[in-house]
């Protein structure tokens, strides 16, 4: 046999000896180990930003942030109202005090800068030369000073109200709460969001007649955190329920699953730990990474567990058998967590920061996995009782390897049905493989934040029915005048209410607030009402003047910072969209943009589009492009590995057909029955790549052993290969892919998505390895060894 397997082999054993020999320091130091790391996760927090799924580079981003800093911030939580009874008016009295209730108490809400609502929307109108600036609806006792038919009219005439904080229906109405967070607590969005729920609660007892939703970014950002929160609370429990069943169920064994466990809980923790210390904020992404970490370590341990047991059966004594276990699962588990690392490292290529961190803590979670299953799993083995019955067989082969002889049987049966239609399976599988590939192009992505969460959370619940009313999607545009104190310019007003009727004509637009239709209404108003002064005043200085006189007459909270500059040289458009997919929206900006290079001056040339719905947008995009280059990179250091790891760059190069072929086929078949998925599509090639080469890497180190200790013949190794693996392989496949579905419920789409997606390619990883691989293998393989007179060798 090869020196470099001679080797690992000698090193396997003497761990083996070692740790046998101080399995009680063994433990003792794994458990001191695991609780030094561990006190790293109450540093743990979870995040309450959207912004922390976006990396500093991120373009978007930053124009976002640089708009922000010009203008007043869009953190806002909306409240919409709506009468109960179906056609109630909605400008009744009792309708209209849940509004201003809720208007005055919005004030008390926590960070709060700004409240708009029809309540307190600054009325215009002249009364002789004298400006009147006034809340829309003022009461004397309860009852409002003007008409509700009054109030309806005034609403459906101004544009800065109809359609934007009153429905096209005339059926809700919404009050926009903006906050200004400082940032330096976690707790101050669940501080606001309690707030807001607090009044709605109140609302809700004190006007029984009006029905209350909480929606905006504050409650987005919230949610965020509370997807995470519910999903490590119930997935977590979940799955260690689920892993506890499986064990017990494979290994038949109190003692091995007892000795799983703890190398999977202490890998967790050991992973979660080093979150805290690294200041990571979980997510509902990075939030999963305890499910997938019990999900993977359990893996190293199984093909150690089921080596034993089988040994044991053959009438070997633990502590050898245990020694023995090592030294034939050493290379391929070191491997193969290798791998599964390099595939989640491959994570830190992607545009969204919780993707990194789901990257780095399952990776140390998986070192710590194995380096638990090769110390603390046998130590823990070593110091238990193990009851497995031992019985005698006729089949060396098998008993020499560690299999059991039903199992044996059939994995040689199988084998031999393979090689024999090698011939014809490899193509097969190959052109289907081929064929859903060709699918790839119809996925379309698509990013609806506000359709990342389950309807068992109560933002997606909430914005659902807000989305029914308004446009939910904002873009924001600023756009530069000449120059300080210009934005008065008739040049540049004319350009401005031009720019936002282009806006209303769209048809995914369902409202357009612009400065241009205030300085409309002063100029009506300040000349004596007259519906033919609706215009742009004529002169830069007029309009100055209107927009001063209009600035000191309103009170405080309600200027005009969130729609000019501070210099007076730009202002602010915003364009708030119906519910739309990411092609829609892209296709608005790209248009949007030539618009304005074709129908604006240069000077007004300079806009980039923002929100948080172009920053959604892109994502996907832009996750995908950085994805490729590291999926690529990660599938090409892996097989670098494998040709290394196995001393054989043929199997190295084979390997990369069975672990980019299952990832490829699953998109295709995901384009088949689902036709889109949004920017967690980035990652399930890079998790999916480090997971499902485990099979590959199991197989291939398997059949290299028998070609280079056994000295078998390619046919013979593949049989020796399928009778140690192939019930460990259709085990981990069977926990692996199990693991992944409770991904499914989860309550963010995200997770659901990547879950689905994960187990998909692990089933298809498992047929393509056990089909594909032996024939190309058989075809590419073709060296001349000395054959062995074993049972394994007979010819397929």
């Amino acid at each position: 046999m090869n020196n470099y397997f001679q080797s690992i082999d000698r090193i396997a054993t003497n761990l083996g000896n070692t740790v046998i020999q101080y399995r009680y320091l063994v433990i003792l130091l794994s458990i001191i180990v695991t609780i030094a790391v561990g006190t790293g996760s109450t540093k743990l927090g979870f995040s309450t930003d959207y912004r922390d799924f976006f990396s500093d580079a991120n373009p978007e981003l930053a124009a976002f942030e640089a708009l922000q800093e010009v203008y007043s911030k869009n953190d806002n939580i909306t409240i919409m109202v709506t009468p109960i009874e179906q056609g109630r008016d909605l400008f009744s009295n009792d309708v209209l005090r849940a509004v201003d209730f809720i208007t005055q108490e919005s004030w008390q809400i926590p960070y709060t800068q700004r409240v708009d609502s029809i309540t307190n929307f600054q009325y215009t109108y002249a009364d002789g030369d004298e400006l009147i600036v006034e809340d829309l609806v003022e009461f004397s006792g309860n009852t409002p000073t003007r008409s509700s038919n009054e109030i309806r009219e005034i609403v459906l005439a101004e544009p800065l109200l109809y359609k934007q904080l009153v429905d096209e229906s005339v059926s809700a109405t919404v009050i926009n709460v903006t906050s200004n967070l400082p940032n330096l607590s976690p707790f101050e969005v669940p501080e606001a969001v309690a707030y807001a729920r607090t009044i709605r609660d109140t609302v809700r007892k004190e006007f029984p007649n009006v029905d209350v939703r909480l929606s905006g970014v504050s409650m987005l950002n919230n949610a965020f955190s509370e997807a995470g929160f519910n999903d490590m609370t119930s997935l977590v429990p979940l799955m260690f329920m689920i892993i506890l069943a499986l064990t017990l169920l494979i290994t038949r064994s109190l003692t091995g699953t007892f000795a799983t466990l703890l190398v999977i809980m202490f890998s967790s923790v050991v992973a979660i730990g080093f979150g805290g210390f690294i200041g990571v904020k979980l997510t509902p992404i990075s939030a999963q990474a305890p499910t997938i970490i019990l999900t993977l370590a359990i893996a190293d341990s199984i093909h150690i567990l089921m080596t034993l047991r089988s040994l044991m059966r053959k009438g070997w004594d633990k502590n050898k058998a245990i020694i023995e276990s090592l030294r034939l699962n050493l290379l391929p588990v070191g491997i193969t967590s290798l791998t599964t690392i390099v595939g989640f490292l491959a994570l830190n290529f992607s545009d969204s920061p919780p993707f990194w961190h789901l990257g780095n803590m399952t990776a140390i979670g998986i070192l710590a996995a194995f380096i638990f299953s090769v110390t603390l799993l046998p130590a823990t083995l070593a110091v238990l009782p193990i009851r497995i019955k031992a019985h005698t067989s006729n089949n060396s082969t098998a008993a020499d390897q560690g299999t059991d002889v039903s199992d044996a049987r059939f994995a040689q049966a199988f084998a031999k049905w393979v090689i024999v239609n090698a011939k014809w399976l490899g193509p097969v599988s190959l052109a289907v493989s081929i064929g859903l590939i060709m699918f790839i192009p119809r996925i379309e992505l698509n990013d609806q934040w506000t359709a990342y969460f389950s309807d068992a959370i109560e933002f997606r619940s909430d914005t659902d029915r807000v989305v029914e009313k308004f446009g939910i999607y904002p873009i924001e545009f600023s756009l530069p005048s000449k120059g300080a104190g210009q934005i008065s310019d008739p040049e540049y007003q004319t350009a401005l209410d031009k720019f936002a009727r282009y806006l209303e004509e769209q048809t995914i637009v369902a409202h357009v607030y612009s400065a241009s239709d205030i300085l409309k209404r002063l100029n009506k108003n300040l000349n004596n009402d007259d519906p033919q002064f609706y215009a742009i005043p004529e002169s830069k200085e007029l309009g100055a003047q209107y927009l001063l006189l209009y600035e000191m007459s309103l009170p405080y909270g309600l200027d005009l910072n969130d729609r000019i500059n501070i210099d007076k040289s730009a202002t602010r458009v915003t364009a708030l969209l119906s519910d739309t997919s990411t092609a829609q929206t892209k296709a608005f900006l790209a248009e949007t943009k030539a618009w304005i290079r074709a129908n604006l001056p240069a000077y007004m040339h300079n806009v980039q589009p923002t929100s948080a719905q172009v920053m959604f947008t892109y994502i996907a995009e832009r996750n995908v492009h950085n994805m490729v280059i590291g999926t690529t990179i990660a599938v090409l250091a892996i097989s670098l590995i494998l040709a290394f790891a196995l001393l054989n760059w043929k199997l190295g190069l084979l390997s990369l057909v069975p672990n980019a072929l299952p990832i490829l086929t699953t998109f295709g078949v995901w384009a088949l029955i689902v036709g889109e998925v949004g920017f967690s599509v980035a990652a399930v090639a890079s998790i999916s790549l480090g997971i499902i080469v485990d099979d590959t890497v199991h197989f291939l180190s398997k059949y290299n052993r028998a070609r280079n200790e056994k000295t078998y013949a390619p046919k013979a190794a593949i049989i020796d290969a399928f009778e140690q693996v192939a019930l460990p392989i259709v085990v981990n496949t069977i926990i692996l892919a199990t693991g992944f579905l409770v991904l499914t419920f989860s309550m963010f789409k995200v997770n659901v998505d990547m879950g689905m997606l994960t187990a998909i390619s692990i089933v298809f990883a498992l047929i393509l390895d056990f089909i594909l691989l032996p024939a190309l293998l058989l075809f590419f393989d073709k060296d001349k060894l000395v054959a062995g007179t074993t049972t394994a060798q007979v010819s397929a």
